[in-house]
């Protein structure tokens, strides 16, 4: 039982709409407007089928027209008729009103007065009278199966004898038989020693057989044994057992090497100032401090312009002047609809072209299935080509995908939190090995450049050398912005208890602290997870339930492929089911690091921000401080399509 079924312009004009269950009419109202935020706006069209709370939406496109035809029914409902239902609405109602759309334009869809419902009743009685007729798997007979083809003296085995190999094709019967034979004949001929060995072996009585089977054995031993005596034996013999190594400058105390002291929180006199070379941590000194510059790409249309300018401008050898223009005009549409016959040429090379930039191949797929629903039935130019028209629409998808709903300002929101009295939190989280640590350092120094202080929860318990590690970046930043460049106040300090202790309580504590010292930012350093560990994932979930951080950012390398797709899903989905509010934090934004890394194969931004629908709120670019940026989205596209 359907729900309702709307039909709309792209424009939001509602044309007709019929409602199957009682209620206000405005109930498809919430349903369309989160299929057209969530899919529409934002390109994610690859798939007919969106789901809104308790309904499942399913949408077809009409780009000749500008038309979206909906039809919404409860999710628990399994209608094998809706697909061949929309379509057959689709094609009624376009034929219906195909003179006023053609002669009145957008002034037939205004005026128009579409009264649409014999019709749909009459095909929605079609469509499930369809889906139940039909006919039911008849069971075969006997004398119909295989076995019914078998002889009784076939099925037949004799004790002891190898059950015969099944023949695939009855073609290769003979040339089977041949092989047998030859087997056969070949064991026929093989030394007569085995043969006689055997007889001897039938004459002999049991006792003799196992006593002759001794000596055999007693034989092959002592001629086993006379060959690793001859082996060349070594001098002393290895202690059984593992022993520790001693390095020549290493030392064996323990105590001595650890370094950790959870007695120096808030201590600014724990972390001396650090000397060291300012220009090689900022690298850059002409820039403007506390900006986070957009990301850079130097494009090469210019340098493509040319090359194109020159092609055309050399003359054609093998053709004369009519063939070159033909050669031209080969490929142009002369306004008529795109089909898909026409498009998937392009799309099938698009699609290569994105796997081979890093994009995971099934976002490559449904990005290229959206832009094929977007352009089909669309009236192009005369002097427009298939393939330059697939290009601009993927790049206008590619730019939507990487501007999503909700855009992340961290210093509109820690000013918020600053007038609310209370520090703003950041949780950093991600598999192993993709640079939290450094890019929380370079994040602080941002921070701290902006006026903030920021204080540092060293929650990676769990790592050798973490928290030394955000010791030393603790150092430097003071090194770099010291107490008396700003009245006497520490601007970064480092909250940590060693190893081997509870991360959540770890964070909750600092916050603590951050809030009674009054502390603007706090950024959480977590452990790096793989998204398999089920342990591991549940205490991520609990440090996030636990304290409620502003912000969850998903810190994930630029260099991973479909690998990113299976980390983001599972993080989220981690997130989800060890959750015990009602409604469970997920990933809030993205950190892209080592994008410096990839040159122009930037598809894992893609990926990333396609799966969770969320923003890349930093990318990193380097190994210093300054090495920080915000993501353009026209340059990583402009990279993106770059052959």
């Amino acid at each position: 039982m359907l729900d309702f079924f709307t039909i709309f312009s792209k424009g939001g004009l509602v044309l007709w709409c019929f409602q199957g269950v009682r209620g206000p009419a405005a109930a498809a109202t919430a349903p369309v407007n989160a299929l057209i935020r969530s899919v529409l706006l934002q390109e994610r069209g690859g798939s007919n089928s969106f789901t809104h709370e308790a309904l499942t939406l399913k949408y077809k496109l009409d780009n000749q027209f500008e038309l979206v035809f909906v039809v919404g029914f409860q999710k628990i409902l399994t209608l094998t008729y809706v697909d061949k239902l929309i379509d057959d609405v689709h094609k009624e109602f376009r034929d219906k009103y195909r003179n006023e759309f053609q002669q009145k334009g957008a002034l037939g869809i205004l005026n128009g007065t579409f009264d649409f419902k014999d019709d749909f009743l009459r095909l929605l009685r079609e469509a499930e009278e369809s889906s139940k007729v039909r006919a039911p798997t008849v069971m075969k007979t006997f004398e119909q199966s295989v076995k019914s083809q078998k002889t009784v003296k076939c099925m037949i085995e004799t004790r002891g004898e190898k059950p015969k190999e099944k023949v695939k094709n009855k073609k290769n019967k003979g040339s089977k038989k041949e092989g047998n034979e030859a087997v056969t004949a070949s064991a026929k001929a093989a030394p007569g020693e085995k043969q006689s060995a055997a007889g001897d072996r039938e004459e002999l009585t049991k006792d003799e057989i196992l006593q002759k089977n001794r000596e055999e054995f007693f034989k092959r031993h002592m001629k086993a044994g006379e060959k690793s005596s001859k082996s060349p034996k070594p001098d002393a013999q290895k202690e059984k057992g593992k022993k520790p190594r001693v390095w020549d400058l290493g030392n064996s105390n323990a105590k001595v090497l650890d370094y950790s002291n959870s007695t120096t929180n808030g201590n600014s006199e724990a972390s001396p100032m650090e000397e060291f070379d300012a220009d090689m941590a900022l690298k850059d000194q002409n820039r403007e401090p506390g900006r986070l510059y957009d990301l850079e790409y130097e494009s090469d249309e210019e340098a493509e312009e040319e090359k194109i300018i020159q092609n055309t401008s050399k003359p054609s050898t093998k053709k004369g002047g009519l063939g070159g223009m033909f050669g031209m005009l080969k490929g142009l549409v002369g306004s008529k609809s795109l089909t898909r016959q026409d498009m998937d040429p392009v799309l099938e090379k698009m699609k290569d072209h994105l796997i081979a930039k890093n994009v995971a191949a099934e976002i490559a797929v449904q990005l290229c299935e959206s832009v094929a629903k977007k352009l089909e039935g669309k009236v192009m130019g005369t002097f427009t080509t298939v393939t330059s028209t697939v290009k601009q629409a993927l790049q206008e998808a590619l730019v939507q995908i990487l501007q999503p709903q909700r855009r992340v300002d961290v210093l509109r929101d820690v000013m918020d939190a600053q007038r609310h009295r209370r520090p703003y939190v950041v949780t950093f989280c991600g598999v192993n090995g993709v640079g939290k640590s450094t890019n929380l350092a370079k994040i602080s120094f941002w921070l701290i450049e902006n006026g903030f202080s920021v204080l540092i929860a060293a929650c990676d318990t769990f790592r050798a050398g973490a928290v030394e590690q955000l010791r030393t970046h603790t150092r430097r930043l003071n090194a770099l912005h010291p107490p008396e460049s700003h009245g006497g106040r520490t601007m970064v300090q480092l909250y940590e208890k060693g190893y081997g202790k509870d991360a959540a309580g770890i964070a909750m504590e600092a916050i603590s602290y951050a809030r009674n010292q009054g502390f603007d930012v706090v950024l959480v350093d977590t452990a790096g997870r793989m998204q398999d560990n089920a342990p591991l994932m549940t205490a991520l979930a609990k440090l996030i339930a636990v304290n409620a951080p502003d912000l969850v950012l998903f810190v994930g390398e630029a260099l991973v492929g479909n690998e990113a797709v299976d980390q983001l899903v599972k993080f989220n989905k981690a997130l989800a089911d060890h959750s015990m509010a009602q409604t469970p934090r997920l990933i809030d934004g993205i950190v892209l690091t080592k994008f410096d890394t990839i040159d122009d194969k930037v598809g894992a931004a893609i990926s990333m921000t396609y799966i969770t629908s969320k923003p890349i709120v930093f990318v990193g670019t380097g190994q210093t401080y300054c090495d920080l940026r915000s993501l353009n989205a026209k340059a990583v596209v402009a990279a993106l399509m770059k052959a």
